[in-house]
């Protein structure tokens, strides 16, 4: 194996790997504090959707990350008005949440199928980013690079602020925090808010930067790939970095494979296209033969605030 080729692996795991980190990321803010939402994958759709039709209608990828992050939000704030203000099932709005989303992808992606859109332009200068070498650090996207400054600022966030405190506060125990005059449900709100953001933000990287072309489904139930690492990485942020990479590798290895060689092309590619999904089943059922006790979910995850009762 030369050195380019190393690198190339390299340089696909990260890119394969950041849309996963920003939707985990985004959701594992929103189940520090206590809500549950799985509708992971319809935000992403509708984020990949209409980043690609901003771009594509503007010519802006920068527009339309930003619309793709807006569009994640106000999807996430119907679910955050059944949830938060109605009081629906979380795990069944979630769900309803993803079908919704691809449903609405696919009847607004119709327009644009086959179409492409302009590419991201290059943060670091062009000797680096093409360089063979160098391009492993400088040559990504700049929405690689916002993945990982999010991982950093989230982690100082829960850790080191007020707000990251009272957040974490009213997912452990919404009640005391509502006892002493802090807002559970507005800081769900928030949380809840930010995590469609993000979600929307990570299914643009799909449409504007992995495949800059429009299809139907371009997220395959990666969604729910990182709804499985935020519990996989017991809702640490860094943990959710290492898994998403992890993750990366995998996927990354179904497109490698026949080229490394060996024992790798002797497997059919099926196996490899299954393997995160399977990887992702075994995780499940690691977690779920945890003992309850032992169990660092935040307390109130899933529950709803009914402070009358």
């Amino acid at each position: 194996m030369t050195i380019e080729f190393a690198i190339a692996i390299i340089f696909a795991i990260v890119l394969v790997a950041s849309p996963i980190l920003l939707a985990g990321l985004g959701e594992l803010v929103v189940e520090k504090a206590g809500v549950l939402n799985l509708g992971v994958e319809g935000m992403m759709l509708i984020g990949a959707v209409t980043g690609f039709a901003v771009t594509s209608s503007f010519g802006s990828p920068w527009l339309g990350t930003l619309a793709a992050a807006m569009a994640g939000a106000t999807a996430s704030m119907i679910f955050g008005f059944l949830t938060l203000t109605l009081a629906a099932n979380q795990v069944a709005t979630g769900l309803a949440l993803t079908i919704f989303g691809g449903g609405f992808s696919a009847l607004a992606g119709k327009a644009f199928l086959g179409k492409t859109v302009p590419a991201f332009t290059q943060l670091f200068p062009s000797p680096l980013a093409t360089d063979p070498i160098w391009r492993v650090v400088f040559g990504y996207s700049p929405l690689v690079y916002f993945s990982l400054a999010m991982c950093i600022g989230v982690a100082w966030f829960l850790k080191s602020t007020r707000a990251g405190l009272i957040l974490r506060a009213v997912g452990e125990n919404d009640l005391s925090a509502h006892s002493i005059g802090y807002s559970v449900t507005g800081v769900r709100y928030a949380a809840v808010a930010f995590g469609g953001a993000m979600a929307g933000i990570a299914g643009s990287m799909f449409s504007l930067v992995l495949t800059p072309i429009w299809a139907e489904g371009l997220t395959a139930g990666r969604g729910w790939i990182a709804l499985a690492l935020v519990v996989f990485a017991a809702w640490k942020p860094y943990r959710l970095l290492v898994g998403a990479y992890l993750f990366g590798a995998v996927m990354t290895l179904e497109v490698h494979a026949k080229a490394a060689g060996g024992v790798f092309s002797a497997l059919p590619s099926e196996l490899w296209a299954a393997l995160p999904y399977l990887m992702t089943i075994i995780v499940l059922v690691i977690i779920s033969l945890r003992r309850s006790g032992n169990s660092v979910a935040p307390a109130c995850l899933g529950k709803p605030f009914l402070p009358t009762i």
